[in-house]
């Protein structure tokens, strides 16, 4: 019984040795890392204070560029913009075009001017809409710039001039980027109605959607879309006769 506790012992002393060394072992290796680390710094100190500095200087510099380029920018070129969109809500789309040689020089110069900007992004599709809107609509002007207004600031636009771009699409046989803005309008419309259900705007954009699917072979959903007009928007002038494209899909 004695033997086995002098073993035991001897077993418990060589494991804290062992561990002990281990420790010092780990110390040492932290030591040298620490160390290397260190003689890394001190060598290279110059290049790394170098490359934080301009780190430093990239992030202020971004901070100057915002503070007194962008944001100036972009509160001038709203400031243009805005009288474009007076003639354009009164209907002047050649002002609102070409300018009134009073100095607006028109939604086309404002993006060109400005195109860095939301404003500038926004002037984009003004342009485009007045293109489309002139009594001998020019489709493939509308839709060049069309292509250069960036949709990301979609609650820049309303609903009726993202069915404009359908329309613009449309025209241009662009006929799934059409479908797209037209569910997209009648998407947006509903969801700045009071009760989530614009009986203007949406049945007529999605029943644009639709006729194109219906032009495209694609039946089964031009009917999903025909079905839910049928039966969300019963109050608008597109609920009376949806039953005759119903039909007309369904044979």
């Amino acid at each position: 019984m004695h033997f086995k506790v002098i073993i035991i012992k001897t077993i418990i002393k060589k494991k804290i040795k062992m561990a002990n060394k281990k420790a010092q072992n780990e110390a040492l290796e932290i030591n040298e890392t620490l160390n290397q680390s260190e003689a890394f710094f001190l060598k290279h100190k110059k290049a790394i204070i170098g490359i934080i500095a301009a780190v430093i200087l990239i992030i202020v510099g971004c901070m100057l560029v915002k503070s007194y380029v962008i944001e100036p920018n972009e509160q001038e070129a709203s400031t243009v913009l805005a009288k474009g969109q007076q003639y354009f809500n009164e209907g002047q789309f050649d002002k609102a075009l070409k300018g009134d040689g009073a100095g607006f020089t028109g939604f086309a110069k404002v993006a060109e001017d400005y195109s860095s900007t939301d404003a500038g992004n926004l002037a984009n599709l003004y342009t485009a809409l007045c293109y489309a809107h002139q009594a001998k609509p020019d489709w493939k002007k509308a839709l060049e710039y069309a292509d250069k207004f960036s949709t990301g600031k979609d609650m820049l636009i309303s609903p009726a001039s993202q069915m404009a771009l359908g329309d613009i699409y449309a025209n241009n046989d662009q006929l799934d980027k059409a479908v797209e803005s037209f569910k997209k309008a009648a998407k947006m419309a509903d969801s700045k109605a009071a009760d989530n259900t614009n009986n203007s705007i949406s049945p007529v954009a999605l029943k644009k959607a639709a006729i194109i699917l219906e032009s495209q072979n694609k039946k089964a959903e031009a009917l999903d879309i025909y079905n839910d007009i049928k039966k969300k928007y019963v109050n608008s002038p597109a609920y009376q006769d949806i039953d005759k494209y119903i039909q007309r899909v369904s044979q």
